[in-house]
């Protein structure tokens, strides 16, 4: 756990990996060319959103197929994907596959629940059966079961040239222990006890805590994870939040960022919605003022590693000068060592 002194253990980011609908390759080299420069400047992970129906990275599972082929050490994540839109089993492969190309390097995070929007699409998604899809844990555990290589198939041998196993393929041991998932205080307590790893985001519900602010709330969470974590000496604890340097950016650059931290701060005055949700207010600034902010905040102290989120929309430029400042300012300020 990070306190001022003390060393933080990993530093990553997360992007939604933006396009153009008219030019979408671009945007996706784009995504690509980031991973890759993340890569170079020592960062320890890069995590990629998973958005449908809009103008972000849809199947970040693919494009991390082809960022592990152009990276050699970076952590490559996803955060998160949601399984209602998913069949576990063919997830499995994906996932499988993508962890065989990187060599161990893919962290799968994942949700449940009802996908956002689903009426506007769901006899697309399911013709048949959009009113009797379990939106459960049950998923998640289904897609952990066929990760650890469990049985799916009843046969298993050689039918004339063609050989069957009974398990997912390929098979990519150690991948199931580096599935992630996050969420509200039953949720945190779920994922312990399921040994998973607990992403926590700049969003939290008040649900069953007994604090009203932000960092406390999201500290009495990772609380919870650990105390029901089997073995809480390697649970990982990630946080994110909008975290933006600005010890490079230019004055226009400032101003951008400071209008959009400024637009977003009604939001995070009181719990939105029927369970509460409290949203964290982004930290725009110098590295050694952010560096300050973090380590005062009860959510920081409590993680081993973070996740800061790049805002949706800003440009190219501002990303670089972003994840730059990041990784030269920022993170050697938090005590991290660029890997």
């Amino acid at each position: 756990m990070p306190r001022e002194g003390e060393s933080l253990h990993k530093l990553g980011f997360l992007t939604i990996g933006r396009f153009d609908e008219a030019v979408p390759r671009a945007g996706h080299l784009e995504t690509l060319a980031v991973i890759e420069r993340a890569e170079e400047l020592g960062f320890d992970s890069v995590w990629l959103r998973d958005r449908h129906l809009q103008y972000g990275i849809s199947s970040p599972v693919a494009v991390l197929a082809a960022a592990a082929v152009s990276t050699t050490r970076i952590e490559l994540g996803t955060a998160v994907i949601p399984l209602g839109l998913e069949n576990p089993f063919r997830l499995a492969e994906d996932l499988a596959t993508v962890d065989v190309l990187s060599d161990g390097r893919l962290n799968p995070g994942v949700s449940v629940g009802t996908p956002m929007r689903y009426d506007d699409y769901k006899h697309a998604l399911y013709p048949q059966t959009h009113d009797l899809e379990d939106f459960s844990k049950d998923r998640v555990l289904r897609l952990l079961d066929h990760l650890r290589g469990r049985p799916v198939s009843s046969f298993g041998g050689t039918v004339g040239i063609e050989s069957y196993s009974t398990r997912v393929q390929p098979h990519s041991p150690g991948l199931a222990d580096r599935v992630w998932y996050g969420g509200g205080l039953s949720s945190a307590i779920w994922t312990g006890q399921q040994g998973l790893n607990y992403l926590t985001s700049s969003v939290v519900s008040i649900e069953g805590t007994e604090s009203r602010d932000f960092a406390s709330i999201q500290a009495e969470h990772i609380d919870a994870y650990r105390a029901h974590h089997p073995d809480p000496s390697r649970a990982r604890v990630s946080q994110g939040l909008v975290v933006i340097p600005t010890d490079t950016a230019t004055p226009e650059q400032i101003r951008k960022y400071e209008a959009y931290r400024d637009a977003r701060l009604p939001r995070t005055t009181q719990p939105q919605g029927p369970r509460g949700m409290l949203f964290s207010p982004d930290y725009v600034g110098p590295s050694e003022r952010l560096a300050e902010d973090l380590f005062a905040h009860a959510g920081f102290r409590r993680a081993s590693e973070v996740t800061f989120a790049l805002p949706f929309s800003f440009d190219a430029p501002d990303y670089e000068q972003i994840i730059t400042d990041m990784a030269t300012r920022l993170g050697p300020a938090l005590g991290w060592p660029p890997s």
